[in-house]
């Protein structure tokens, strides 16, 4: 939240599509005159104007929300990226316990996301990406929130987790979190939830995987979130 007070930090990263996560609605942004660079609509999902979901393009791209969508699995939107190059993003920010989550049977939004978006997503290249909440860390017996068979029916969609590929490293076993829990500290409870999934074929395009540090975003008070940030030659 409070993206007014770090929207510096993420401009140094020079994206051309960020998804930002507990975003307050345009309206708020463009108010506080933050959104002058854009040049296009950002897209934004949300039912709480403090914190929603949103897709941000810049550099010539533009981002918007795709038919259908299904504003009941929260938050996962399907935007269709143009400019100089094209694809579809799946964007998510899964609610898992927060929106009600809690019984062994129920999949979760992005398991539900994957098929209700299963098209778009193989309609043309597709990348999916955000804070997905999971990790195989957490798996309980005959839950059916289950990270990994997320993983396993984005493989079957030909789409593989950037991250792992380019370390060489297996789910739950990442040396690098990304959510810095609770207590925000170095050594406090640490977890990898964050995940970039793009087509396998796309990974001899890849230039740079970097996870942001905790010193730059945690440490200095920004977030109890690190960037993963994703730079492929297109």
């Amino acid at each position: 939240m409070a993206l007014h007070r770090k929207f510096s930090a993420l401009m140094r990263l020079r994206p051309d599509i960020a998804i930002i996560c507990e975003c307050a609605e345009p309206q708020r942004l463009q108010a506080l005159g933050l959104l002058a660079e854009l040049g296009v609509e950002p897209v934004w999902i949300g039912s709480n104007p403090n914190k929603g979901l949103a897709v941000f393009a810049y550099n010539g791209y533009a981002a918007r929300l795709s038919e259908p969508f299904y504003p009941s699995l929260r938050y996962i939107a399907p935007i269709r990226i143009s400019g100089p190059s094209q694809c579809n993003l799946l964007a998510v920010w899964a609610q898992n316990a927060s929106a009600g989550v809690l019984r062994k049977h129920q999949l979760g939004p992005l398991r539900r996301a994957l098929r209700k978006y299963a098209g778009f997503l193989s309609e043309r290249t597709s990348i999916v990406a955000g804070d997905f909440n999971n990790n195989v860390f957490w798996h309980r017996p005959g839950s059916r929130l289950n990270h990994g068979k997320a993983v396993a029916h984005l493989a079957k969609l030909g789409l593989v987790s950037a991250y792992h590929e380019v370390h060489g490293e297996e789910q739950g076993r990442e040396q690098v979190p990304t959510l810095y829990w609770r207590d925000r500290t170095k050594n406090g409870p640490t977890y990898h939830i964050d995940y970039v999934f793009l087509p396998s074929a796309m990974l001899s395009q890849v230039r740079e995987l970097a996870v942001g540090s905790y010193e730059e975003w945690c440490g200095s008070g920004l977030s109890d979130h690190v960037p993963i940030v994703l730079d492929v030659s297109v």
